[in-house]
C-alpha cells in the first residue's frame, strides 16, 4: 500500500490488475498506453512474458464490466485497470511443469461421505495427487496425526515433485474437517469457506506468492459446484485450470458427468490423474519418474466415469 499517494494533485490513483494479482499505486495525469503498459511492467515484471501480445482494459462503471481500453486512452481520473494476454501460447497450452503449477484440493470433508458418488475412489486418487494418506488418533484427548506406510503415501505426487497444495474446507463447523485420510501436512494453506469458489482473498494472496504461476490442478467436491466456481473463477484470472475427472465427483453422476462436459467446452482441461503425474515429469529419464511411475503400476479406480450417466 506504500506505493498509493497520499495526496499529489499530479498523479492519480489507479488499480493495476494482472492474472491473479491487484496492486493499487498512481500515475501521473494525463498518462497514456505507453506509460500504462511501462507501470505493469514496473509492477508485475518478471510475471509478464514480453514477447506475448496484451491488450489493456479499464473497468467500465457503466457496463459493470472491463472493456478494451479507448483509442487516445489518458488518465484523467481514478480507474481500475487489467492486463489481459491476448494470445496464448501454443507450446505450452495444456501442459504442465512442475514449477509453475499448484495443487487445490476442494472439500473432500468427512460429511460429505455418505452423500458423494464414488467418494471412497476419489480419495484415494486424491491421496496420489497430493499429501497421501495419513492415521488421525485421540491419546488422551489430543488429535495426533502420524503418517500411514501406505506406498501412496511414500509417493504421493506433491510431495515427490514440491508442488505446492491449496485445500480447502466448505463450512467445517457443520460439514467437518477435510477426511482422516488426507494428510494435510506441508499444505501451503488449509482454509475454511462459506463461498462456493476456493477462490478467496486469503488464497489469492498465497497464489500471488507462487512465482511463475501458470496452472492450476483442481479436484473434490462437488464438481458442478464448488469446482465449476473455482475452475470459473481461475481462468478468468488469466491461469489454466486442470480439473482431474477421477478425484471429483457430485451427488449426483447427472450433475457431474454435465459439469465437466461444461467445463471442457470453456477450455479447461478435463483430464485423469495418471495423465497429470505424467505429464508433470515428462521423461522417463526424469530425476523423480520412478517414484510417480510406483504410483500409477496399480490402476486408479475409475470412480464410475465408466459407468452410464
Amino acid at each position: 500500500m506504500a506505493d498509493v499517494p497520499h495526496s499529489n494533485n499530479n498523479h492519480v490513483p489507479v488499480l493495476f490488475s494482472f492474472s491473479v494479482f491487484s496492486r493499487p499505486s498512481s500515475v501521473p495525469l494525463g498518462s497514456g498506453h505507453e506509460v500504462l503498459i511501462q507501470k505493469f511492467l514496473s509492477i508485475y515484471g518478471y510475471q509478464i512474458d514480453i514477447h506475448r501480445k496484451f491488450v489493456i482494459q479499464l473497468f467500465s462503471d457503466e457496463w459493470g464490466q472491463y472493456i478494451d481500453l479507448p483509442k487516445g486512452f489518458v488518465i484523467t481520473e481514478k480507474c481500475k485497470l487489467r492486463l489481459v494476454p491476448l494470445q496464448v501460447d501454443m507450446t505450452t497450452l495444456g501442459n504442465l511443469s512442475a514449477s509453475t503449477t499448484v495443487f487445490f484440493c476442494c472439500d473432500m470433508q468427512e460429511r460429505f461421505r455418505p452423500a458423494i458418488k464414488y467418494f471412497g475412489d476419489i480419495i484415494s486418487v486424491g491421496q496420489r495427487l497430493t499429501l497421501g494418506s495419513a492415521q488421525r488418533e485421540n491419546v488422551c484427548g489430543v488429535l495426533r496425526f502420524s503418517l500411514s506406510l501406505s506406498p501412496v503415501t511414500a509417493a504421493s505426487g506433491a510431495r515427490i515433485l514440491g508442488i505446492p497444495v491449496i485445500v480447502s474446507e466448505q463450512y467445517p463447523k457443520g460439514l467437518g474437517s477435510t477426511v482422516q485420510e488426507m494428510d494435510l501436512t506441508g499444505a501451503k494453506l488449509v482454509i475454511p469457506k462459506t463461498k462456493f469458489s476456493m477462490v478467496l482473498p486469503e488464497v489469492e494472496v498465497a497464489l500471488a506468492e507462487i512465482p511463475g504461476l501458470r496452472s492450476v490442478v483442481l479436484f473434490g467436491v462437488e464438481t458442478h459446484v464448488c469446482i465449476q466456481q473455482t475452475a470459473l473463477d481461475l481462468i478468468g484470472r488469466g491461469l489454466e485450470v486442470h480439473i482431474v475427472a477421477d478425484a471429483s465427483s457430485s451427488r449426483s453422476m447427472m450433475d457431474r458427468m454435465f459439469a465437466l462436459e461444461r467445463l471442457a467446452r470453456t477450455g479447461i482441461t478435463v483430464t485423469t490423474s495418471e495423465a497429470v503425474l505424467l505429464q508433470l515429469v515428462a521423461d522417463k529419464d526424469h530425476p523423480k519418474f520412478k517414484e510417480i511411475q510406483n504410483i500409477i503400476k496399480a490402476s486408479a479406480p475409475e470412480s464410475g466415469l465408466l459407468s452410464k450417466v
